[in-house]
């Protein structure tokens, strides 16, 4: 029975950085021929780094990127790569040409593909036959499917069948296909991002694939954050029955090394074989194949956000971070995320009392800065807030401006928090979370600034969660107790509280849930329980916020459906669904 060592290369490239990406494939490629790998899988569009959006559109970044391409090949062994790229199958790159046609001509020429190389060249291609064109994905955009019959690859004595990403997804995919052609192995490269509950979705896709395949399927995912999609890998090797063999760990760079031993089908092979290698390397000892555990929610979503925010910041070539620390839970846990990303050393708070802080604001907010081991300073905003009073009092005289002195308060933070980024180069985190964001609970160009969401698509809910997970693994309070124990509050007011403005929390976001991410109707949501006075104003307020969020900085995607690359609605929006 053959069999074969396999690679699993679980990386991180970054979108646009082709010489980067490149020196990372070859030097992954080299360790696995050291360590026996007869094929070494990388994920999909490895190369350019996914997605690379509109820089498909450029002739010159599809040029480069084959000349990319072509330097991997060059450098190749008698170790297998498959690689993820992009194929240009014919269509003009010549600026003046590209310029004339339309954005479906321009695009038709180019695959997201595999390219299999070994021995100094590009031994064959596949390009990827299903192209997802729904929620963060939109393929369509750039690329045209495969077509034909793909070609099988003999590498010691396996045949081995290459799928992409969601080829393998979808049920009426090729993998059957390459099962009834003749493969003993399928290999799936991906570039799969990360949401809840996404890891027992793959897992059951995988083996429901194996298992009607009747093959064994080995799956490779990349890993890293690229503006608001975070990919955790979670790369695998699944059994012909379904059983999982073999798993990296999430959220973590690697090259995985998996023997797995190939039972031959006695399908004849009907597709073309190309054969690249007549034997395998021979090895000494099997590597031992590792099922890494799953992942608590908490543990899962809490990596996804330091995986996003360090990708982030560094691949935007910053090293340092600044935050507004309030006294309250949401800034809290952004700066505990921040310091588990980037180090405590590059993550600076600063205080911005005002007349209406809190005594137990300002120091809930020194006893995080001072747990977590981060520089702190306080600038008091009340010089700044008298001083702007005084100089809108005439535009003000004789009318009630509550609501605009709040929001000046906030929006005189934002200027000294960018003030300090400016200044320094610290990227500003912005702290708002998914529930606040929903109905507009924010002031434009106030608390709404900044350089990177870090919580933009965790719930309220979850914020607490996430904070006594952290402070559990961590043995001891890294967020204060009294944090967690308080009212909510922006404190732009005396004895200001968020259940003042609105519902619970423990009412609020199960129906924001329902509505942003579920897109229910009101009528269904109020079917489901909810009073029907509460969800009608909690609709209107996600209605009318869609101007606000829209200017909101980007965040990491950890739900199904987050403000952004997700969900995308008219900003001019008269509809109104009552039913």
């Amino acid at each position: 029975m053959p069999r074969l060592r396999l690679g699993l290369a679980q990386c991180n490239p970054v979108v646009g950085d082709l010489d980067g990406n490149v020196t990372r494939v070859l030097s992954i490629a080299a360790e696995a021929r050291r360590l026996g790998c007869d094929l070494v899988a990388f994920p999909e569009l490895v190369l350019t780094g996914y997605p690379p959006e509109d820089l498909l559109l450029r002739p010159a970044f599809v040029a480069d990127a084959a000349a990319a391409l072509d330097r991997v090949a060059t450098a190749s062994s008698d170790t297998v790569l498959i690689v993820g790229a992009v194929l240009d199958s014919g269509t003009s790159t010549d600026p003046s040409a590209f310029s004339e046609q339309t954005a479906t001509s321009a695009r038709s020429g180019l695959h997201n593909a595999a390219a299999v190389c070994a021995d100094g060249r590009v031994v064959g291609t596949y390009a990827k036959r299903r192209l997802p064109n729904y929620s963060v994905f939109d393929e369509q955009r750039y690329f045209v499917a495969g077509t034909g019959d793909p070609s099988l690859f003999a590498i010691g004595g396996v045949r081995v069948g290459i799928s992409v990403c969601e080829d393998l997804w979808s049920a009426d995919g090729p993998v059957d296909g390459l099962a009834r052609g003749g493969a003993d192995l399928v290999v799936n490269i991906n570039a799969s991002p990360f949401n809840v509950g996404k890891h027992r979705d793959r897992v059951g896709v995988l083996a429901e694939r194996a298992r009607s395949a009747g093959v064994p399927i080995v799956y490779v995912n990349q890993v890293g954050g690229q503006d608001e999609l975070v990919f955790d890998g979670d790369s695998m090797v699944v059994g012909a029955d379904g059983e999982v063999l073999a798993r990296a760990a999430q959220f973590v760079e690697g090259l995985t090394i998996v023997d797995l031993e190939i039972g031959r089908t006695d399908t004849p092979t009907a597709l073309p074989l190309v054969d690249v290698r007549s034997a395998a390397f021979d090895h000494d000892d099997a590597a031992d194949a590792v099922v890494v555990p799953d992942l608590s929610e908490e543990a899962e979503v809490w990596h996804a956000l330091v995986t996003g925010t360090r990708d982030f910041v560094r691949k935007n070539g910053f090293t340092d971070v600044v935050i507004g620390l309030s006294g309250g839970v949401d800034s809290a846990l952004v700066a505990a995320i921040a310091v588990d990303a980037l180090g405590a050393q590059h993550v600076h708070g600063v205080l911005m009392p005002s007349r209406y802080s809190s005594d137990h604001s300002i120091s809930d907010a020194v006893e995080l800065a001072t747990g977590l081991g981060i520089e702190h300073r306080t600038v008091p905003i009340e010089p700044a807030h008298a001083a702007v009073m005084g100089m809108l009092e005439p535009s003000f005289s004789g009318r009630a401006i509550g609501l605009a002195e709040e929001n000046l308060q906030s929006r005189i933070r934002a200027v000294i928090l960018m003030g300090l980024s400016n200044a320094f180069g610290w990227l500003l985190l912005n702290t708002g979370n998914k529930s606040e964001s929903s109905v507009g609970y924010s002031t434009l160009y106030g608390d709404s600034a900044g350089g990177y969401a870090v919580i933009k698509d965790v719930s309220k809910l979850l914020v607490y969660r996430l904070c006594r997970w952290r402070n559990d693994t961590a043995g001891r309070p890294v967020i204060p107790v009294n944090v967690l124990d308080k009212p909510p509050s922006a404190e732009l007011r005396p004895d200001q509280r968020d259940d003042q403005s609105l519902p619970p929390y423990e009412e609020l976001d199960p129906i924001l849930a329902l509505y942003v991410e579920g897109d229910r109707s009101p009528a269904e949501i109020i079917a489901a329980g909810h009073d029907a006075s509460v969800v009608a104003r909690i609709v209107g307020l996600v209605d009318l916020a869609e101007y606000k969020r829209r200017q909101a900085p980007p965040g990491p995607r950890i739900t199904e459906k987050g403000f952004g690359k997700d969900r995308r609605l008219p900003i001019v929006n008269r509809y109104r669904s009552g039913s």
